[in-house]
């Protein structure tokens, strides 16, 4: 353990409706995975995270569900934290952005900037929908892409090429709440954030990051920078969110964009507001060398958290925690298209917390991270996988060696028996990959370090293979009672490496050696160490099935069920 302490934020997810798989994957669970290793190690991590509240889509919810703004909010906030809780998301801390908090410090940060000459006034024209009676929010106004022709853009973005954009860019625009064509652009008053005026503060703060973020972090950050900056505007004519304290603009708010990044800080106050015993959120954001910040996130959050939220903690000329490692993701598909709240394209959290245990869905989806390239999800990719690397490698060993262990010696380890040269041999194979394994997760290269952890389960079916103790045991005892105490001690290493990505199975996997899961460490010192910690007589249970099979009849219930096509 060092003096370092982690500050690990994931994307916010937007409040409206329920997440799917694609949120989990593309920040969610990496995040989590990240936080359990951090703490198995032992060092000190704070962990948050929260809805994202502000913003046209959550007064269309309301208004489309027939409720006040602030119970839609409220209610679904707490169905993200029971999914969350669902999923063992193991958060320190889930807030939300409409807190007191964050609009305490969006003010801060907005009067900072004001102050340092970094926002001006403009008139603008912005799109107005005559039949929704209202000015739209960027993400309300679709059509296609001028620059890549995407036919899908949002009038901030462009998921496809990631290229920023205002509405009034694209072709045959609409809006996405009716459909209508029936647009017009008025004049209407807002605030800008002047972003080319801190693009050399960026460029260079940028330059410290090339060799520490993920690709796809990087590379996007980059593109908008060699683009060229252009003014921002931070402001919205809508009634949901801060308004904006700043005389002439009393009846806008605040740009859900400009306050939502602030809200990691604001939920780190909401934290510490909580406890008072607890750590003071500024100990974590502003003038704190020691913290290092890691965040998680898909690929169209990236530029955003890595340009203008940058900028805006820049701008402020204080000594605000910016990000240290950005793991950016790719998308999870699903018939031929990414998971979609929008589309409700994919499988959501829900359904899939009722179809299988949350460890298959943990697994599968770390196994096949999309960190460099998109990943698709089928069924019969899911099934394939939890069939051959859960039931018959990891469950097939775990099942073995306890039966053999109770049938010939009872319910403890077994004595007698000297180590060969066949465990010198493992106790070198596995703390080699136990090496690379930890070496993956510190640099999250999530499927690199699962590609290692299966590998390690392999070895331990490899072992049992070749020295066969359901053979041994008919002529030499001892021998076999020293392979099963070694394949039993090698339960209890998988279990300690696993527990950050299966954290309900690795509690199972200790139960059955009678081993507490509480304050569970990282597997360090020699393995030889290691694969000798359980001594004979230690006392065991009896073995119980890990894991089932998915049968194809059932990958075929599920196909028909979430319309599974081919992409």
């Amino acid at each position: 353990m060092n003096s370092t302490k982690y500050l690990i934020t994931s994307a916010l997810p937007y409040i409206n409706g329920e997440p799917h798989l694609g949120h989990m994957v593309g920040c969610l669970l990496p995040s989590d995975v990240y936080a359990r290793f951090l703490r198995q190690k032992g060092e000190e991590v704070l962990y948050i995270c929260g809805t994202d509240e502000h913003g046209t889509a959550s007064e269309v919810g309301a208004i489309q569900e027939g409720i006040d703004i602030k119970e839609y909010c409220k209610r679904y906030h707490e169905v993200h934290v029971k999914l969350y809780t669902a999923f063992n998301l193991s958060f320190d801390y889930f807030g939300r952005t409409s807190s007191h908090q964050n609009k305490e410090i969006t003010y801060h940060i907005f009067n900072q900037l004001d102050k340092n000459g970094y926002i001006e006034e403009r008139t603008i024209k912005q799109v107005y929908s005559i039949d929704d009676e209202m000015f739209l929010a960027d993400r309300y106004i679709t059509g296609t892409c001028p620059y890549c022709g995407y036919e899908k853009a949002r009038g901030d973005q462009c998921e496809n090429c990631t290229k920023v954009l205002d509405p009034t860019d694209l072709i045959n625009a609409k809006s996405s709440l009716s459909g209508s064509f029936n647009l017009e652009v008025r004049e209407t008053k807002h605030l800008f954030i002047k972003l080319p005026e801190l693009e050399e503060q960026l460029k260079k703060w940028l330059e410290t990051k090339e060799y520490t973020w993920s690709e796809v972090a990087y590379s996007i950050a980059k593109k908008w920078l060699k683009e060229g900056l252009q003014e921002r505007c931070i402001t919205r004519d809508l009634k949901w969110g801060f308004p904006v304290p700043k005389p002439g603009f009393e009846n806008k708010v605040f740009y859900v964009w400009f306050d939502a990044p602030i809200g990691y800080i604001g939920i780190t106050k909401q934290w510490s507001d909580a406890d008072p015993s607890l750590r003071n959120w500024k100990d974590w954001w502003l003038n704190a060398p020691d913290v290092k910040h890691i965040e998680f996130m898909g690929k169209d959050n990236v530029p955003y958290h890595t340009i203008t939220f940058p900028a805006q903690l820049l701008g402020t000329k204080e000594a605000w925690t910016q990000v240290d490692f950005l793991k950016g993701m790719n998308y999870l598909t699903f018939n031929g298209g990414k998971f979609s709240k929008s589309e409700h394209r994919g499988i959501f959290i829900s359904d899939a917390i009722l179809e299988f245990p949350i460890d298959y869905w943990r697994y599968w989806l770390m196994a096949n991270a999309p960190e460099s390239s998109d990943s698709s999800f089928t069924f019969s990719s899911f099934a394939n996988v939890i069939n051959k690397d859960l039931n018959d490698v990891l469950g097939n060993f775990i099942n073995r060696v306890m039966k053999m262990t109770l049938t010939n010696f009872g319910h403890v380890v077994p004595e007698g028996g000297d180590e060969t040269e066949e465990e010198r041999n493992l106790y070198t194979f596995i703390e080699d990959l136990t090496t690379t394994y930890t070496k993956y997760l510190s640099e999250l290269e999530f499927r690199k370090a699962l590609s290692t952890l299966r590998e390690m389960w392999v070895e331990g079916n490899n072992y049992i293979a070749r020295n066969e103790p359901w053979k041994v045991i008919k002529t030499d005892r001892d021998r076999a009672a020293c392979i099963l105490r070694t394949a039993l001690n090698l339960i209890r290493v998988y279990a300690v490496l696993t527990a950050p990505i299966m954290p309900q199975t690795a509690k199972k996997m200790l139960e059955l050696l009678q081993i507490s899961s509480d304050n569970l460490g990282w597997i360090t010192g020699s393995m030889k160490e290691n694969l000798t910690t359980l001594k004979a007589g230690h006392a065991i249970h009896s073995p119980e099935l890990l894991f089932s099979k998915i049968p194809p009849e059932k990958v075929e219930e599920l196909v028909v069920k979430y319309k599974e096509t081919e992409a």
